[in-house]
């Protein structure tokens, strides 16, 4: 069987990883389990992911923690694992960097479509066939190496965050409500609130306005949604 990609598994509960592996491997995943943040850290900076399924309550260090540390070297999509269904926990894991979240208890096979659902969405953007660089003034937006630019200076987005800024980038001046964001940019399959836009879209505008950019790149249209605009 073909080899779809590597997946690192983190959960304390080792009935949990062996389920989860099992449906991975049968849809040809190559899986590596770790039980507690910590060893997840070392897999992770000995070893090359396409993807990591994180649980957050976990001894020494715990899923949100672990999160925060990958992305300050990584972009790897993250899928966060918990047994809790506030939506703070939720709200806290997307502004740490995580991609998707599942809540336990949860059907593996639909865990199994996640991963292949995160994996296929950031790789059709990848390979898109338009323009390789999107250009406007203070921010430059490279497809081919999944990058993008604030004045100059190399802004530092999640899988999603880029994804949220290359389509809304895309169709510039053109309204979006969160319903159709989540519809295009996470898919028909996330089953994620409309705060998960909002928190993306405040994690952007965070993150160009640190760089010296403009925030209103990602204007909001009140009782409406959000569009791109270019306003110098």
């Amino acid at each position: 069987m073909t080899v779809e990609g590597n997946v690192l598994i983190v959960d304390d509960e080792p009935k949990m990883r062996e389920l989860v592996k099992m449906y991975l491997e049968r849809e040809g995943f190559k899986v590596t389990e770790a039980g507690d943040g910590e060893e997840a850290l070392d897999q992770f900076y000995k070893n090359s992911f396409d993807l990591m399924i994180v649980d957050i309550m976990m001894p020494k260090v715990d899923g949100l923690t672990l999160c925060k540390e990958v992305r300050k070297s990584s972009d790897i999509p993250i899928i966060m694992l918990t047994a809790k269904g506030e939506e703070i926990d939720r709200v806290l894991g997307f502004e740490l960097g995580a991609d998707d979240y599942v809540v336990k208890p949860f059907s593996p096979r639909e865990l199994t479509a996640r991963v292949k659902a995160l994996l296929r969405r950031i790789s059709s953007v990848q390979s898109v066939n338009d323009a390789s660089v999107i250009r406007f003034p203070g921010l430059v937006i490279n497809m081919d190496a999944r990058e993008a630019e604030v004045e100059g200076k190399k802004i530092n987005l999640t899988p999603k965050e880029f994804e949220l800024l290359t389509f809304l980038s895309r169709n510039a001046g053109r309204v979006y409500t969160r319903e159709q964001l989540l519809e295009h940019v996470w898919g028909y399959d996330f089953y994620g609130d409309l705060r998960t836009v909002d928190t993306h879209v405040k994690k952007l505008r965070e993150k160009i306005s640190r760089l010296g950019g403009s925030a209103g790149f990602i204007s909001t249209v009140w009782g409406v949604g959000y569009k791109f605009e270019v306003t110098k």
